[in-house]
């Protein structure tokens, strides 16, 4: 199944972030991110694995984050977090089989039940927990992310050598 995961589907409070919210003045909202997710990520695009958030929170903190990661595909402020799978599983033209997902509360769960392998960080609530194929050490916010990528690109390819050509062409290193 690892071998067939195109595509990742990130929700964001609680998976790449510890789910705290701050709103410090003037209404600015403020997350913290995990550099540890973000090189996974780098390193799955890389290896040709597409990337998706989709969140129920509307957040400049992700959008900045996301654009960074070079994810192209963001969906903030959703409320039918299937719907927007849906369609987007249908713009890319792939199956649920190609997909993998992690979420960390019951509003994930709509994506959750309709991706072929499934992840939850370690502090995600029980009844998420026991809906998915795997249960991260890591909790939230704190590398969850990145373990659930290694996971699938140990299955899909010759890990060492996948980073050996990432980083020789990432910091044009001489192997």
């Amino acid at each position: 199944m690892c071998e067939d995961i195109k595509l990742i589907i990130l929700d964001v409070d609680g998976v790449l972030t510890d789910g705290k919210i701050t709103i410090g003045s003037n209404d600015i909202e403020m997350k913290s991110f995990n550099v540890k997710d973000g090189m996974g990520i780098s390193l799955a695009k890389y290896h040709g694995i597409e990337f998706a958030i989709i969140t129920g929170r509307n957040s400049y903190a992700v959008s900045k984050r996301a654009q960074e990661l070079n994810i192209d595909y963001v969906f903030q402020g959703v409320s039918d977090k299937k719907a927007v799978f849906d369609n987007l599983l249908t713009s890319l033209e792939i199956d649920y089989r190609n997909v993998c997902s992690i979420g960390d509360d019951i509003n994930d769960l709509p994506i959750i039940l309709n991706s072929s392998i499934t992840f939850a960080p370690q502090d995600a609530v029980e009844f998420v927990k026991k809906k998915v194929a795997h249960v991260t050490s890591a909790r939230g916010g704190e590398g969850a992310v990145r373990e659930m990528i290694d996971f699938i690109l140990e299955r899909q390819t010759d890990y060492n050598t996948l980073v050996n050509n990432y980083l020789a062409q990432k910091y044009e290193l001489i192997q």
